[in-house]
């Protein structure tokens, strides 16, 4: 049995299980709706969408792995989303290292495409939440912190009991959804221990680690400009601050929840191409004139009539992608554009790698790192 932390003496937290019980009892056996319960709103949600699933909370739920073909598909689709957490998720097994929780990533269905930190293997219930492919949606394995956020979009905590099965009440668990760059919900973020001590503050954890996250992805989209904004006043350059990555005609090609929050001309176009002088009350051209000065701050007025300030940053050259001139309109992924643009081109330069470069305002690295050939 574990100790009550410093902050929740041991009667409290003994209260806190007692009330998560009664709430199991009335609303999951007795199935009546009290006046007042002692439980978070996401939590009856989620409960009473496992019961609309005809879930038995008593029942001993098996943890579902993907077919290989499933894995295979699942891992092609969130390897981006892999490859730009992966060094947050380290930094964060290291802060949780000493309190027997262990991070666990989603995608947007619930299933597992990562995990870190001290996990143990030799305890089957932490083996089994941490294989990658496993399914933790809602569907699957009822109330946790994954299927909560992934529904209510907002950092969550549950602790024990609030789990919808009875066995999976070893666990408490803190989970933050985790927005793209086109403002779709990609993934979670969870943070879970067994039999621990109950820590709501890693709620707040895992809200910080996943938007680190997600400025993560949008830095590793193809761009030409980098805009880091913020209401005037704050200082530029922390996590804080909002990103707009744009391509070398002024298109936003990517944006963080914060810019997405502070331009409400990118929440009406979800979807559809936006330049950044629709959101913007100034030429575009003046913004790549200020990323060739270093460090320039500018005021950008909004046709809102709000101001906002802006630090441009010029991408670095493995950043940039193929002028979209060059690309064709049939949907395909960029990346896979891009590609096949530079393939083509270096075929109709007969192998000419410095003249197809030159056609394509490319350097030639770029070319060989592309089509992962050797000079």
């Amino acid at each position: 049995m574990s100790t009550a932390p410093a902050h929740l003496p041991a009667a409290n937290a003994s209260m806190r299980l007692e009330a998560i019980a009664h709430a199991r009892q009335t609303l999951l056996v007795e199935r009546r709706a009290p006046a007042s319960l002692q439980l978070s709103p996401w939590v009856e949600r989620s409960w009473q969408r496992c019961m609309a699933l005809g879930h038995d909370p008593q029942r001993d739920i098996v943890f579902e792995v993907l077919t290989p073909q499933q894995m295979r598909h699942t891992t092609e689709r969130n390897a981006q989303l892999v490859q730009s957490a992966r060094p947050l998720l380290e930094n964060l097994a290291r802060a949780i290292a000493d309190t027997r929780y262990f991070a666990i990533l989603t995608n947007a269905d619930g299933v597992v495409v990562d995990a870190c930190g001290a996990i143990d293997h030799s305890d089957p219930r932490a083996d089994m939440v941490t294989r990658i492919g496993t399914d933790l949606s809602e569907r699957s394995v009822g109330t946790t912190a994954i299927g909560a956020a992934l529904t209510d979009l907002q950092p969550v905590w549950l602790h024990r009991g609030e789990h919808f099965f009875a066995n999976t009440g070893h666990y408490s668990c803190a989970g933050a959804p985790l927005m793209g760059p086109d403002g779709h919900c990609i993934g979670m973020l969870d943070l879970t221990g067994i039999d621990a001590v109950e820590r709501p503050e890693l709620k707040h954890l895992a809200a910080q680690t996943a938007s680190k996250i997600e400025n993560a992805l949008v830095l590793d989209q193809p761009h030409s400009m980098t805009l880091r904004l913020n209401w005037p006043g704050n200082t530029m350059g922390g996590d804080t601050d909002g990103l707009l990555c744009l391509d070398s005609e002024g298109w936003i090609t990517a944006a963080n929840p914060a810019a997405r929050m502070m331009l409400s001309g990118l929440h009406t176009a979800r979807g559809q191409a936006v330049h950044v002088s629709d959101v913007f009350g100034m030429p575009y051209q003046m913004l790549f004139d200020a990323a060739r000065r270093a460090r320039t701050v500018l005021d950008i007025p909004l046709w809102t009539g709000l101001h906002l300030q802006a630090l441009p940053v010029q991408a670095s050259e493995d950043k940039r992608p193929i002028p979209m001139h060059a690309l064709d309109q049939r949907g395909v992924p960029l990346k896979t554009r891009e590609v096949e643009v530079i393939r083509r081109s270096v075929e109709e330069a007969r192998g000419n790698v410095a003249q197809a470069a030159q056609a394509l305002g490319i350097s030639r690295a770029t070319i060989y790192r592309k089509l992962g050939r050797k000079h």
